[in-house]
């Protein structure tokens, strides 16, 4: 070994006793969806606020949920973004997770952070479409998401109880990632995109500023069927209403009446307490610059905290929110 050589690996041995902190700082992993999505947004703001207590979380975005709650269930990522929906389809071993003997008892490692308002699956189809109503969706092509997610299976249930359409039969069910069907409906390559998206999203948005679009509202005669009110009730979704006139060039006047959707970003049982509890701290006492961050962060408040979380808390997070004096749900004390 030459003497330059002889001299790093000195200077790296110094510092690695100097500075012990820096020799053994931790990078946990965290996965969210994609770029544009809220729930990419949020998790990103968690994890800008908990970089602030040392908590030092590498993003990994564009990722498909289902797999990413998975992965930390079984530890091999840190924190994670999900949807309360898909949390009892592991614990029953169902849909995705069907092949997965493990996952009922992979289920039982989950545990939660902090939940939020997300937004609203928007059903978007350009002008010019001959799209006008739901039962117009007849013989067009939509696309109805991600094909390993969950909201495909949301969105062809939310049209077939509001028109009786079954995917494949009475329309074509179109399966993408979330760019490639943004990118299908601006080129004219499908009729509709229903996609989860915050009130006011920027990706929504763009359509009218080349044009005018459409979102289509839940008609008020179907909001009190049976089928309409067990969707509402599925955990993480509820109804939902905003201003149309939220987006420039939208064609539906009024209030528009849609599916709700909420998600929480969560860990495994087996994460430091310590840690969660410092990232959970400087995520709420670094609130204001979470607000900051998107328009739809302002519905983020102590009062908000556990909105459709199903996993108990993780002992971390369950320290600082009984430091803070958050009423806390019983359900989600883990044990309960």
């Amino acid at each position: 070994m030459n003497s330059s050589n002889l001299k790093r690996l000195a200077l790296s041995a110094c510092l690695a006793i100097a500075l012990p902190g820096l020799a053994l700082a931790q990078i946990y992993k965290g996965e969210t969806a994609g770029v544009g999505d809220p729930v990419h947004t949020m998790f990103v703001a968690f994890s800008n606020q908990a970089g602030k207590a040392d908590v030092q979380i590498q993003v990994n975005a564009g990722q498909t949920l289902t797999k990413s709650m998975l992965k930390g269930a079984k530890g091999d990522i840190d924190f994670f973004s999900t949807v309360p929906s898909l949390v009892n389809l592991m614990a029953g071993q169902q849909r995705m997770y069907e092949n997965i003997d493990a996952a009922p008892e992979l289920a039982k490692n989950l545990r939660a952070i902090l939940g939020f308002k997300a937004g609203a699956y928007h059903p978007v189809t350009l002008a010019g479409s001959g799209i006008e109503s739901w039962q117009d969706i007849k013989g067009k092509t939509v696309f109805t998401g991600p094909p390993a997610g969950s909201a495909s299976a949301t969105s062809e249930a939310l049209i077939r109880i509001l028109t009786g359409y079954v995917p494949g039969e009475d329309y074509t069910a179109v399966r993408l990632s979330w760019g490639e069907g943004y990118a299908a409906l601006a080129d004219g390559k499908i009729d509709m995109m229903v996609r989860p998206a915050e009130i006011g999203s920027a990706n929504i948005e763009r359509f009218g500023l080349s044009g005018e679009f459409r979102v289509l509202s839940i008609p008020q005669d179907k909001l009190e069927s049976d089928e309409m009110q067990a969707l509402f009730g599925r955990p993480g979704r509820g109804m939902l209403t905003f201003d149309g006139g939220v987006y420039q060039g939208q064609l539906t006047s009024g209030e528009i009446t849609a599916l709700g959707f909420t998600q929480f970003v969560g860990t495994h049982a087996d994460m430091a307490d310590d840690v969660v509890y410092a990232a959970t701290k400087a995520f709420w006492d670094n609130l204001d610059d979470v607000h900051a961050t998107a328009f739809f962060l302002k519905d983020v408040t102590p009062e908000t905290a556990f909105t459709a979380v199903n996993v108990p808390l993780h002992p971390g997070a369950l320290r600082y929110y009984e430091e803070a004096g958050f009423e806390i749900p019983d359900a989600l004390r883990p044990g309960s």
